[in-house]
């Protein structure tokens, strides 16, 4: 499963936005994205997807796409 603004996002900003969904911090996970993926700033709606579907990826186990 691919998507584009997780690819935006550094491999530090991705294990931060893991380890705060892992925390149950969705809405600082949802800042960390819209903070660290450049122009353009991504929507919340955009964020919002990821998060769900990070947050799935997480439950069954796999820390990557």
């Amino acid at each position: 499963m691919e998507n584009a603004l997780w690819d935006r996002l550094s491999p530090e900003a991705r294990a931060e936005v893991d380890r705060l969904i892992t925390a149950d911090r969705n809405v600082q996970a949802n800042a960390v994205m819209r903070e660290r993926a450049g122009l353009p700033r991504p929507g919340i709606h955009e964020c919002v997807d990821l998060l769900d579907q990070r947050s799935t990826a997480l439950r069954l186990g796999r820390s990557c796409w």
